[in-house]
């Protein structure tokens, strides 16, 4: 209890505070998530074969069409019409009833993950010293606990997929865009800087406001949360009115940041979708002319069409996805600093057994105690005090003159 100088004060655990908290310039933080995912191989493994039949049925249905239209129709009988559209059926079979198992499979893994992170999470903080609550609300730990990790369940679970399979769609899209018409994919590839630069801007702007969001909410829970740990004394001096406002105008400031943020990301969505549709209209209405001059066929054409949608919804996809990943990577960040967080107070490696029997006798010899959240304020000063077995002894004194303190000590 005593250092050096006769004081003793509990060395502040690591603080919280949406003001002093850094800043995720990166989505590293979600590195933290492979350790939690690292038990369920198996899961992953059979959600990832999912998913990439799911791709490939999704990625044959363009061909399917381009040999109804320029088989079927030319063969100028029902057998043939029949045949080709079976096979079309087939496909968007095996599509749909992938695309279901790769749900079920990454949204249990979602729930499973999330589940383990707030146990890890508990487990922690619980575990920490005295100083740690001084200086943290609970508020803003019990916001960790509930909104941080149910972002972090977006992308650990359907967010990942989602993801995942949008990325391949466009990858795969993009290839078999090649394979149609060389010229009119160029032509697309061209045009991406002119879709993509605007979508990184706005990005970045989103993930400064996501998290700066869920600073405010986290700020907005402390503040109720220390207000109700001590509605008595709250109510005893009638200060419910001064709270109440304090506390309207916490929400009132995390709503603004909220709406900023959903006003940048409603940029970012429609500008996504404008360019990418605005461009894939332009290589379509080339590709007309190239039909109408012979240069490929109207199932080319339609193959081509439904690729350079393929394409464009997965491009949309993971535009929007792009926020929430960074939402995610911000909630994943704050996450960490609770796992990470090590108590000040730790057991001695070698540590001297208490005497036996107990003698039972307390003494605080030339005390000074600090509390981590007021540093500059004694809560003692000097204060030494011997309690012998058996003792009973009285502390009376004015309200803040350390009794309260005395005794958790």
């Amino acid at each position: 209890m005593n250092d050096p100088h006769g004081q003793a004060s509990l060395p502040p655990s690591p603080e919280l505070t949406s003001s002093e908290r850094p800043k995720s310039r990166s989505l590293g933080p979600l590195r933290e998530l492979l350790p939690f995912l690292a038990p369920y191989k198996g899961m992953m493994v059979f959600a990832l074969v999912a998913l990439l039949v799911a791709a490939g049925a999704m990625l044959a249905l363009p061909m399917a069409l381009k040999l109804v239209i320029d088989n079927g129709f030319s063969a100028g009988n029902t057998a043939t019409i029949n045949r080709y559209f079976i096979g079309l059926l087939l496909a968007a079979g095996v599509f749909g009833l992938f695309a279901a198992l790769r749900f079920y499979l990454v949204s249990w893994l979602g729930e499973r993950v999330v589940a383990d992170i707030r146990d890890a999470v508990y487990r922690r903080v619980i575990r920490l010293d005295p100083a740690f609550f001084e200086v943290t609300k609970t508020g803003e730990v019990l916001s960790r606990l509930t909104t941080d990790t149910t972002l972090i369940q977006s992308i650990a679970g359907a967010g990942l997929s989602i993801l995942l399979r949008s990325s391949l769609t466009f990858l795969g899209s993009l290839v078999l865009l090649f394979y149609t018409s060389i010229k009119l994919t160029i032509i697309i590839i061209v045009l991406i800087p002119a879709v993509l630069v605007p979508i990184l801007i706005f990005g970045r702007k989103v993930r400064k406001l996501s998290r700066a969001t869920q600073d405010r909410i986290a700020d907005t829970s402390g503040l109720a949360g220390e207000t109700l740990n001590a509605v008595q004394t709250v109510q005893a001096f009638t200060l419910e009115e001064l709270h109440s406002r304090r506390y309207e105008d916490a929400v009132e400031r995390s709503f603004d940041v909220a709406v900023e943020r959903t006003r940048m990301r409603a940029w970012l969505t429609a500008l996504a979708i404008l360019t990418v549709f605005g461009a894939i209209t332009l290589v379509l209405w080339l590709g007309a002319r190239d039909v109408l001059a012979g240069r490929m066929t109207g199932g080319q054409l339609a193959q081509f069409l439904g690729y350079a949608v393929f394409m464009a919804t997965a491009a949309a996809s993971l535009s929007e996805m792009w926020g929430e990943v960074q939402r995610a990577a911000g909630a994943m960040e704050r996450t960490v600093e609770l796992l990470r967080s090590e108590p000040s107070i730790v057991v001695a490696p070698a540590p001297v057994p208490l005497p036996q029997p107990g003698k039972g006798r307390i003494e605080f010899d030339h005390v000074t105690f600090r509390y981590p959240s007021r540093p500059d304020v004694k809560a003692l000063n000097d204060f030494s005090l011997a309690i012998e077995p058996g003792e009973t002894i009285a502390f009376v004194g004015p309200s803040g003159a350390g009794k309260s303190t005395t005794f958790q000590l």
